[in-house]
Formats: structure tokens, sequence, C-alpha cells
């Protein structure tokens, strides 16, 4: 026996040493060649009846190798990426789509959108909307797990409350920064610190105290409070035609949540050693799985406590104003959610996108110093009911930063009348996209019901203070 015998029969590598050192010992027994040869085609199609015998060795290797292609077949990416809609192609960078096509060829996708807003991520683009089966991506959700939007708007004029009077409120009730949080004694209860899923991990457990002192409070990046003019032109949502004095907020669930973020999306890899490299932030968990459960479960309680960071915010500012709104929105653009799509149920994630059911409210900001929208979806199946989130970054942080003069931010702060607390040049104005061009290139998606032109906005000072 030698090993061109062995290796006409496909075996690779180690593989055909085993097997020769195997077929030595059954020759030493008195087998001929052609009766080795078909115990070992035997070991071959049957690797897991051999593992006690002489030929235990080669029968594990095979069966580590057999595991090895399963895994890699089940994580192998289509060919060609299923076909997806695309708004507002002309505004979205060439590597937003580059992301999207390599979301839309794993092999959990079934469907997607990619939103005019759209810019490069990790792993799924912002702005992008996939829809997946039995399967939930970390990284399709995204780091700050449900970031989301609130409005409020008063029964008061906008004269009511000047510059000086707004900043001085958002410099009492509302905190900004990586890591801060409330004094204990600025602290406010809330019902979902008392939300039993804080005790159904260990690391939510870990991460409970954190939640605590951080409820109430915004992050750094793009995340903003903000006194303003809300203008209803058509008498709607129990408002009367006219101006009014409001407040928006964009903010998510802190550090809590990219924690959870980071600690499932660390998880996924492992769980997806062979998924393509262009495809590693994308790694996913399955719903069935313990691991996928856990996921889901902490993700749902940091969009709820999301949600509960605006709500403490605008309930300080309403107490402080003495007054109750008028009408009151908020919307999560950073979750996954589950949704009949063309007759099953799939999980349909929304990174950097605002649900758009049929009648649903949402808020889709501009800048810092440009219009925000309050839009009512219109239920677009093409978009898996969703629009866009913001107007979109069109330069990134650092290309901000070298590319936009502080003295060509302030003119344009200047010029729309806005007063600006704190803010980076990585956040300025010219870094994002037109927000009147993202909002033109949806209307297949949303309409307008109102807009809010921010006047008095705070913010993380960012990399360097504008």
């Amino acid at each position: 026996m030698n090993g061109k015998y062995i290796s006409n029969l496909g075996l690779k590598g180690a593989e055909i040493g085993l097997a020769l050192k195997a077929a030595e010992l059954r020759e030493t027994a008195g087998l001929e060649r052609e009766d080795i040869l078909n115990e070992l085609r035997g070991v071959q199609h049957s690797p897991a009846e051999y593992t006690g015998g002489v030929y235990g060795e080669l029968a594990k290797t095979l069966l580590a190798r057999q595991a090895n292609d399963e895994l890699h077949a089940a994580d192998a990416l289509r060919e060609q990426a299923l076909s997806y809609r695309v708004y507002g192609n002309e505004l979205i960078e060439a590597g937003a789509l580059a992301q999207m096509n390599t979301a839309m060829r794993l092999p959990i996708a079934r469907a997607g959108a990619l939103m005019p807003d759209a810019h490069v991520g990790y792993g799924l683009p912002i702005g992008g909307v996939l829809a997946t089966e039995g399967a939930v991506i970390p990284y399709g959700v995204g780091v700050d797990i449900g970031c989301s939007m609130r409005l409020s708007v008063y029964p008061l004029l906008p004269s009511k409350l000047d510059a000086r009077g707004a900043a001085a409120l958002l410099q009492k009730h509302t905190r900004f920064g990586a890591g801060v949080g409330w004094d204990r004694r600025e602290r406010l209860p809330h019902e979902v610190l008392d939300d039993p899923d804080w005790d159904t991990l260990p690391l939510l457990r870990h991460l409970y105290d954190k939640a605590v002192t951080q409820l109430g409070t915004s992050g750094s990046g793009n995340h903003f409070a903000e006194f303003g003019t809300f203008t209803l032109e058509q008498s709607q949502l129990g408002l009367d035609v006219g101006e009014y004095l409001a407040l928006l907020t964009h903010s998510g669930s802190r550090g809590f949540g990219a924690q959870v973020a980071g600690h499932f999306t660390n998880l996924a890899e492992r769980l997806h050693p062979m998924l393509d490299a262009s495809a590693k932030k994308l790694a996913w968990l399955t719903l069935n799985s313990e691991e996928g459960q856990q996921y889901w479960t902490a993700m749902n309680l940091a969009g709820r406590y999301a949600l509960a960071n605006h709500e403490q915010i605008h309930g300080r500012m309403a107490r402080a104003l003495n007054v109750s709104p008028l009408l009151e929105i908020a919307n999560s653009h950073n979750l996954a959610w589950k949704q009949v799509v063309d007759g099953r149920e799939l999980i349909v994630h929304r990174k950097g996108a605002t649900p758009a059911a049929v009648g649903q409210l949402g808020l889709i900001p501009g800048s810092m110093a440009d219009p925000a929208y309050l839009v009512r979806g219109k239920g677009a199946t093409a978009a898996l009911e969703s629009a866009s989130h913001g107007a979109g970054r069109q330069l990134g942080r650092k290309a901000a930063e070298r590319a936009i003069a502080k003295k060509d931010v302030q003119a344009y702060l200047n010029e729309r009348g806005v007063t600006l607390m704190g803010g980076g040049i990585d956040e300025a104005p010219q870094a994002y996209k037109r927000v009147e061009q993202v909002i033109a290139a949806q209307t297949e998606l949303v309409d307008v019901l109102g807009q809010f032109q921010p006047q008095v906005v705070r913010m993380d000072s960012g990399s360097e203070d504008i």
C-alpha cells in the first residue's frame, strides 16, 4: 500500500498519513490491498462508526473536517446579492452600497432596502434595513441599541423662551458625554429600572448600576437636545396651524447598550469563524439558540431604556416650563423588530432607519442648524415600511475635522440664528447631507406633517469645540 492509492480515495493532508498507518496494520493482519481500500472507503462514508478501532484517528480527523465543511457551508455567502431597493441613489456613497450588497449575500438574508441618508457603518451600513429569517445580527442593530428621537410640542409661542433662557434650561436639565451621569441626589425614578429583565443575565445585572447613573442623559457624537420652533401648515394631530415652542432630543441606551452590543457581537463572531472577512461584523445569532434569546432580551431592554432617557429629559423640561405638552412623539431607529414580510415572520433590522408603517409617526432630524421633520409613514413594502433616520453623513468624523473650518460653521449657525452649546467640528452641518434632499428622495415612504427649526442646541463638546 502506498500514498498513491490513498490519495486516489480523496483523502487530504494528515488524513493520508493516518490512512497509511492504519493500512499497514491491516496488511500485517493479512488483508489484501483491495479489502483495505474498501475499509477506507467505509471510514470515509461513515467515520462515526470507526472512531474506536484501528481507523479511530483517521475517523476522528474526518469527522472534524466534516464539521468544518458543514460550518463553512452554513456561513457561506450567496454568490449574488439579493435585489433590494435603494432610495436616493445619487446621495449614497459607494462604500455604503458595497456594505449593503454584502449584507444581502448573507444566507439568512431575505429582503432589504437602503435609505437616502445611508453611509458606511460597521457591518450593516447606517441607513440599512435588513430582513433576516430566524436570526438577529447585533451589528445590524448597531452599537447604540435603541437610539431614538423624541419631540415635545408646548402650548407656548417660540418667543416665550429666549436663547438665554433656553440655554439655561438645557444646561441645568441635561447631561452629555461618554460616561456622564446624574449625581445621586439628582436622579429620578423610572419603571424601566424595575424591569425584571435586568435579572435574567449576569451581563445585565453587571450593567445595572451604570444604567441607573446614566438614565436621563445623552451621549457624545450626534446626540442632542434642542429648543426650537415647530411649524404646522395644516391643522392636524390636535394642533392648529401655527408656530409652537418645542423640544427635540436624540439619545440612546448609553454605556449599557454599547456594552451589550460589544458582548454579543464578539459572541456572534466566535460562533461563525468561517464567515467571509467582508461579512465578519454581520455575524448573527439564531433566535432559537440560548445566545439569540439572550441578545433579544437585552436588545429590547436597551430599547426601552433609551426611550426612558428621553422621557426623563422631556419630563424635566416640562416641569421647568410648568406646562404639559400638546403633542409628544417618539421613535427608535436602531433596533430589530419581528415583522411579517410577504406572509412570513422575519427579523427586520433598522440600523439608522425610522419605522414607517401606514400612519406611523416618526422624526427625521437634519443637523445642529438644519430642520427636522415630523413624518407619517406610508407603509412602503419595498422599503420594509421604513424611512431615513436623519440627513446622514457626507463626511466622516476625521474628514470633517480636516475639511471644515470653525469660522464657516459659525457663519452657518449665525445665518440661521442658532445658538450652540458644545458640539464639535465632526458634527458640523457641513458634515451632513442636505436634509431637504434626503426628504425629497423618500416621498414614496413618508408624508411630511410638520417642521422643527432648531434655535438653541446642546451637544457634547466633541473632539474639537466649534
